[in-house]
């Protein structure tokens, strides 16, 4: 895996990294304050501002080594940049980012070599009635002491310096120079874990970015690290016991969090990253497809996997013959990345999975008008629990897995969804399209059930089926008769029909003759043919007790003849 994500990032390099900006203080070409910029989209709610890919960083290690103050360059903090806090800011608040801007403007000065005009804006930075204005500025556009900010020339079409190369060797050398200035340390050559070469092994690993939402920390979470005395193997220590080149600590972590930006998708409590290992389009990518709304697409997700699979067996596709794709489903915990599962394989089988995945769950609408739109894969997951927040991360990557892995769906699933489809109809709820398709995607992976259809199949081989069908009907029947009484025979009887039908649905049967005495006698003899007809699958002998997998046939057969009879009624009333 860490192998895959250094590979990915094929332009990564210690001292670089990906940062988001909010701010930039512009300066004309004679390093004169102009005015402060608000940059990314300043209309959105919570403007995270401008990405800038290649961006000096200084690891924690290289920030707080040696006796003296140290920060970023180019790209830093309001507090740092412009000594910009707080109005009700302490002393030790004021002091602390006031040390740090001078180191700031110090880092601008040495590198005036290499670039004239950032020794210009330095000494800019320097004057405090310039530093006022910014201040003011800032203020103005109520920027925070913590938002990102970098130096940018001219107003009318900024010129951002962290974009510009100019500093890249200097920088590169104030880093060498930091490490040759620390304090020595036995640090023996070691068998890269990543590259396999022999290589001085770096103490600490950059940060993994992005998870905070997913119980990660602000500050970033680790993926290797060793912090406790059981972990010090053999005397070594920190990432000694995962030892890797600087160079290949920062390739992995550059691309996962790359990964984790642009491509990070939250399952609940966690988030899923993929790639490819050759470049794939965004409207050819199937773990896209798992989701993207299905009303917001020109063709379902479904119909487009069956497509780019049929244009790959025919050959019409050879460049996607061949790729692979990976992914990786991983949250945070305690200030490190956990890695809930790996999956990797090749593409023409993940789309296989996909589509599969489709038919699987493809069930007939409520109203039984057609097939329901293929669901999202979080509505596939909510539908087992009450609330999202219910959702626990070890299931979302279990059912994630089955999603793309085509794997049997857990009997855990199918209980819960199971008992969500019994407080809909319990409550009188509309039944949920994603739920119902879950129950019956469970017994086609289990079993490989042929009479598992999205639509009524009045010949199914289980008892459980046809004893919901049975339920339904008599419910029908009752509301011919009666209209709406409030508390029917579903609301009264449906929880322990659909696990003891043997108590219960011979006392319903008996009842629903009064029911059709109310009926025309035409509609009286259709609704007793039926009944009649659904006895005749039971074999007058309906189970004592259901199991938890016979209540799902139990509950799809219900739903199932409800959507068939709708759909009849519909037909019916237009002609």
């Amino acid at each position: 895996m860490l192998h895959l994500l250094a590979k990915y990032a094929t332009e990564a390099e210690p001292g670089f990294a990906a940062k988001e900006v909010r701010w930039a203080i512009v300066f004309d070409a004679q390093a004169r304050f102009l005015q402060v910029i608000e940059l990314g989209d300043v209309d959105a709610k919570r403007n995270r501002g401008r990405m800038f890919p290649r961006c000096p960083d200084l690891s924690q290690p290289e920030l707080v080594g040696g006796s003296e103050t140290r920060c970023h360059f180019l790209v830093e903090s309001a507090d740092v940049v412009a000594s910009y806090v707080r109005e009700n800011a302490d002393e030790k608040t004021v002091k602390r980012a006031r040390d740090k801007h001078t180191c700031f403007v110090k880092l601008l000065c040495q590198v005036s070599s290499a670039a004239p005009v950032l020794g210009s804006i330095a000494e800019a930075l320097d004057d405090p009635v310039t530093l006022e204005s910014v201040q003011a500025r800032l203020r103005e556009g109520k920027a925070k002491p913590t938002d990102k900010v970098t130096l940018a020339i001219d107003d009318r079409t900024p010129h951002f310096l962290v974009e510009w190369d100019s500093w890249h060797d200097w920088w590169r050398e104030f880093r060498r120079k930091l490490k040759s200035s620390s304090p020595a340390r036995a640090a023996p050559q070691m068998r890269c874990f990543i590259t396999g070469e022999f290589v001085e092994p770096c103490a600490t690993h950059p940060k993994i970015k992005g998870l905070a939402d997913v119980g990660g920390l602000p500050t970033g979470d680790v993926v290797i690290g060793f912090d406790k005395e059981a972990f010090s193997s053999y005397g070594l220590k920190q990432s000694a016991n995962a030892a890797m080149s600087e160079e290949a600590a920062s390739r992995y972590c550059s691309a996962l969090n790359e990964l984790i930006r642009e491509h990070g998708r939250r399952l609940a409590n966690a988030k899923v990253v993929h790639w490819f290992k050759e470049k794939v389009a965004p409207d050819e990518d199937p773990l896209s497809w798992l989701e993207e709304p299905a009303d917001q697409q020109e063709r379902n997700a479904q119909q487009r996997a069956k497509e780019l699979l049929e244009s790959i067996r025919t050959g019409i596709r050879p460049d996607l013959q061949d790729n692979h794709f990976y992914a990786l489903t991983i949250s945070g915990q305690a200030g490190r990345v956990m890695v809930r599962d790996w999956m990797e394989g090749q593409f023409q089988a993940l789309v296989e999975n996909i589509n599969a995945w489709f038919n699987n769950l493809s069930i007939c609408r409520r109203d039984g008008t057609g097939l329901a739109n293929p669901p999202k894969f979080l509505a596939v997951l909510g539908a087992t629990v009450r609330d999202l927040d219910d959702l626990v991360p070890p299931f979302v990557s279990k059912m994630w897995r089955v999603a793309v892995g085509r794997e049997p769906i857990p009997l855990q699933a199918l209980a819960q969804a199971l008992s969500r489809a019994r407080v809909d109809v319990i409550g009188d709820q509309p039944p949920n399209h994603a739920r119902m398709g879950l129950i019956k995607a469970y017994h086609i992976r289990k079993k490989g059930d042929a009479a598992m259809s999205p639509y009524l199949n009045e010949d199914h081989p289980e008892v459980a089926y046809q004893c919901g069908r049975l339920m339904a009907v008599l419910a029908a029947v009752q509301r011919r008769a009666l209209g709406d009484i409030g508390a029917g025979v579903i609301q009264r009887f449906y929880a322990a029909a659909s696990s003891t039908p043997a108590l219960v649905l011979g006392r319903l049967t008996r009842t629903s003759q009064f029911h059709l005495n109310k009926l025309e006698p035409g509609l009286a003899r259709w609704h007793e043919a039926r009944i009649s007809d659904i006895w005749s699958r039971i074999k007058d002998r309906p189970p004592k007790t259901l199991s938890l997998e016979e209540q799902s046939l139990f509950a799809l057969g219900y739903y199932q003849q409800m959507a068939a009879d709708r759909a009849k009624a519909s037909t019916n009333s237009n002609a």
